[in-house]
């Protein structure tokens, strides 16, 4: 028996059941005429939930808020041509921070291209330098081995951008009209048909991972070997969304092996119910003293995590000689310096486990805790100085805002961190806490652009609150990310730090030249965002003192809307504070005959 189909549809349907089938749970489409097949597709299926995107570089960037979230891949789809570039920001940004999105992009049929047709570019490995893996799937076919390819290209863009080599793939689709399903191009038999739309591949299948043992490789015994004989290390603990079970066995490690942790404010280390004896979190403040960087040097550095956030750590740790190792899933090598030893791909949390085991088995000797004590020392130091300097500052000091959050908000909050002054104070000022907060943040390419997309994308994800704390030029450049948030009723609470330009370049040399400097780095916009706020229903409000800064966050909380508070700053006046308490760290680390 035969029936009538549309290749196009029918050839997209098969790829988008394949790919829920596996667990793909989400997809961002932005409307055009070219992508209608797989539109319609992903549309028509149920076990996706869709999301609607005028403007594909904000799409892009929600789409990566929630695989940042949710740890599921992301179906992204546009158009053919300048569309697809508008995802680049958000692809490269994936990339480097190894977020699993699948890139759906349409276009035309081979006959049209470089023959001047209409919304037509070259789209071969359009993100060849930022992608996992791409593969142009061809024009649909309707015989049996062009269908199982389809369906084989599903399973290989989740198995590539989760498993293989974890990030973004891109998937070329070329159509020729017509799109419609009531538009017939093909008669087939029923039996193909139901074969098309029946998926082949399982969660089970292309997720399947063992667990290695990691005991007796090459690399992890070079690190027991200078474990057993050096007695003054460091951790380090960089930006990522690290399980529990690394925070528990970084911890233990810590504690037997008597290395202090320096935790990023990104790391999720500072956060939590575990136990933080060994946490450190105001390095910032003491390694800027050199009368105790250059007195402290470590053996041996073993770091987890991406790139750090702290200038003050990364310049101690280049000037050390010890033998530093960085760990990760992939062996993603992050060190810009240069200076590390080896990049290793294993997961942490079973490095930190399987280096405890080994610890005692072959009885590393116990902990110099004269060498761990001088860094408690210092981290106590700087915590009293903060509590005079930066805890008492006068609203609205910028360095004050992370730890004001971080007293209001409820245990379970998502924040979200925006690139440049904010990440940073984030990073400086954020005090250990017991509550269970989430950190996300953009630090794979540390761009500006899509911060508010990407905070709606993790708010989307779940029921917990949602707070972004954002710079104004961020706010500025992803207005229309906006609308997801009216569209979908996203709760989201941003904390809008406004400077009035680039606040960050105050910190540069840049600094020192008048005139050229405010007009062409700093660049004032001098902005009405209360207008735009209220344009996109969201609610506003500006936050003149302490107590009603407050009274805000905890109102906006509640209220499980899109929430914008304003808080107006003077970024010379917020940098003279950050250099007080600096100096006063400094001056009392140098009095301290104990160090």
């Amino acid at each position: 028996m035969k029936i009538k189909i549309n290749k196009n549809i029918l050839w997209t349907e098969a790829f988008s059941r394949e790919l829920s089938e596996i667990g793909v749970k989400y997809a961002c489409i932005s409307p055009g005429s070219r992508n209608t097949p797989l539109t319609l597709a992903f549309a028509n299926n149920k076990k996706i939930k869709t999301f609607i995107h005028i403007d594909e570089r904000s799409s892009g960037f929600f789409a990566l808020g929630i695989a940042k979230a949710t740890g599921s891949p992301v179906v992204l789809v546009c158009t053919s041509g300048t569309a697809t570039a508008e995802f680049y920001p958000a692809i490269i940004e994936a990339y480097q921070h190894r977020i699993p999105l699948i890139v759906c992009t349409a276009d035309r049929p081979p006959e049209l291209r470089n023959r001047g047709a209409n919304q037509t570019i070259n789209q071969n490995n359009l993100y060849k330098n930022h992608i996992r893996w791409f593969f142009d799937v061809g024009l649909p076919k309707t015989d049996l081995k062009s269908i199982t390819h389809i369906k084989s290209a599903a399973e290989k863009a989740v198995y590539n951008s989760c498993i293989k080599s974890r990030g973004p793939v891109h998937l070329n689709f070329p159509f020729r009209k017509p799109f419609e399903p009531d538009s017939y191009t093909d008669e087939i038999s029923k039996s193909l048909n139901n074969f098309a739309l029946t998926p082949l591949s399982s969660t089970e299948k292309v997720f399947a991972k063992k667990e290695k043992s990691i005991s007796k490789q090459k690399w992890f015994t070079e690190v027991l070997n200078i474990v057993k004989k050096k007695r003054k290390g460091i951790i380090v603990a960089g930006p990522e969304n690290f399980t529990p079970q690394f925070a528990e066995y970084c911890q233990k490690l810590s504690l037997r092996l008597g290395y202090p942790v320096f935790a990023d404010g990104a790391s999720q280390l500072r956060f939590g119910s575990h136990d933080k004896q060994n946490i450190i979190s105001n390095f910032e403040g003491f390694l800027r003293s050199k009368c105790f960087s250059d007195k402290y040097k470590p053996e041996i550095i073993l770091q987890f995590g991406r790139t750090i956030t702290s200038k003050a750590l990364d310049e101690y740790l280049n000037k050390c000689t010890a033998a530093r190792y960085i760990v990760n899933d992939y062996g993603d090598c992050f060190d810009p310096s240069g200076k590390a030893k080896a990049a290793l791909a294993y997961e942490p949390g079973l490095f930190c486990k399987s280096l405890l085991a080994a610890a005692d088995k072959y009885k590393v000797p116990a902990p110099d805790s004269d060498w761990t004590n001088k860094f408690i020392k210092a981290e106590e130091i700087s915590d009293k100085v903060r509590d005079k300097i930066i805890s008492k500052a006068k609203f609205p000091a910028e360095s004050c805002i992370p730890e004001e959050v971080l007293n209001i908000i409820p245990d379970g909050t998502k924040i979200m961190m925006s690139n440049s002054m904010p990440v940073r104070d984030f990073d400086y000022f954020a005090p250990k806490i017991r509550k269970e907060i989430t950190v996300f943040n953009n630090r794979g390419a540390s761009g500006i652009d899509g911060i508010t997309s990407t905070a709606l994308g993790i708010a989307s994800s779940g029921n917990s609150p949602t707070v972004l704390i954002t710079g104004d030029l961020a706010f500025y450049y992803d207005l229309n990310g906006l609308l997801a948030a009216a569209k979908y009723s996203i709760p989201l609470v941003v904390i809008l730090v406004n400077n009035n330009g680039g606040g960050i370049f105050e910190v540069l040399p840049i600094s020192d030249y008048g005139k050229t400097f405010k007009e062409f780095f700093i660049t004032p916009h001098n902005l009405n965002f209360a207008a735009f706020v209220k344009a996109y229903n969201g609610s506003y409000y500006n936050a003149k003192n302490e107590a009603g800064f407050r009274k805000a966050l905890k109102s906006a909380i509640t209220a499980k809307k899109l929430t914008v508070i304003e808080i107006k700053t003077n970024a010379v006046k917020s940098l003279a504070i950050r250099r007080k308490f600096w100096a006063a760290v400094n001056s009392t680390l140098e009095q301290d005959k104990s160090l």
